[in-house]
C-alpha cells in the first residue's frame, strides 16, 4: 500500500474546506483505498491530508488523469505544500485499514533515520514502539511507512485526545531510552491531528 501524506498551510479556510470535500470524487478511482485529514493541534491553519493508494501504479495512473480536475477545487486557497510518499512496511497493532470514522485523532511522526541504524530502527519499531502503541487504551490502529533517504512515518489513529496524551505522559521517555531512539534518529518531526468528518473519503 502507498501512503500519501499532504502537509499545508490554508490561507481562506472557507474555501480550503468546500475544495476539500470535492475529493468525494476520488471514490470508484482504481486502486483507491481512503482518504482523510484534519488540522493541526499545535499550529493554526496546518492542514494535513493522508491517502492511501493500493500501489504506486494505481496512484501514478490517478495523478496522470484525474488529480487536476479535483485539486482545481482548492486552488489558491493553501501555500507551503508538502508532499510526501511512503511506502507501508508493516501495521502497527494488527490489520490497518484507511478508515478515519471512528478515530478523532491522528498521531504522525516523520523520522530520518541515519543511513547504518535504519535496519536497528526498523526493528525497535517492530519490537519496542509498537507492542507498547498496541497497548495502549484508545490507539485504534497504525501503520509504519518507508520512503526513500532514509524516512520513515509512524501513524496511529486515536480514539481521542485524552487517550492519547496518557500514553505520551506514561510511556514515552521509557521507551524511546529501551530503542536506543538518540542514536539512530537524525531529526524527528510530528503533528497531532484532529480529524474532520468532512474531508473522510
Amino acid at each position: 500500500m502507498l501512503v500519501k501524506w499532504i502537509r499545508c498551510t490554508v490561507m481562506d479556510r472557507r474555501g480550503f474546506e468546500r475544495g476539500q470535500r470535492k475529493w468525494a470524487g476520488l471514490l470508484g478511482e482504481p486502486g483507491f483505498r481512503g482518504q482523510g485529514g484534519g488540522w493541526s493541534r499545535a499550529r493554526p491553519g496546518v492542514a494535513h491530508i493522508f491517502a492511501f493508494w493500493e500501489s504506486r501504479a494505481f496512484y501514478d495512473s490517478f495523478m496522470a488523469r484525474s488529480h487536476d480536475r479535483l485539486a482545481s477545487a482548492q486552488a489558491g486557497t493553501f501555500k507551503d505544500s508538502q508532499v510526501k510518499l511512503f511506502d507501508h512496511r508493516f501495521d502497527v497493532k494488527t490489520g490497518f485499514e484507511p478508515r478515519f470514522t471512528d478515530a478523532d485523532l491522528v498521531r504522525v511522526a516523520l523520522c530520518r533515520v541515519h543511513e547504518e541504524r535504519a535496519e536497528h530502527f526498523t526493528l525497535m519499531q517492530e519490537k519496542v514502539w509498537n507492542p507498547a502503541m498496541a497497548g495502549s487504551p484508545g490507539m485504534l490502529r497504525g501503520l509504519f511507512g518507508e520512503a526513500p533517504g532514509h524516512e520513515f512515518m509512524v501513524l496511529s489513529m486515536w480514539h481521542s485526545a485524552a487517550e492519547h496524551g496518557k500514553y505520551r505522559t506514561e510511556r514515552v521517555e521509557r521507551l524511546a531510552l529501551r530503542a536506543q531512539i538518540e542514536a539512530d534518529v537524525a531529526s524527528l518531526t510530528g503533528d497531532i491531528v484532529e480529524l474532520e468528518p468532512s474531508w473522510t473519503v
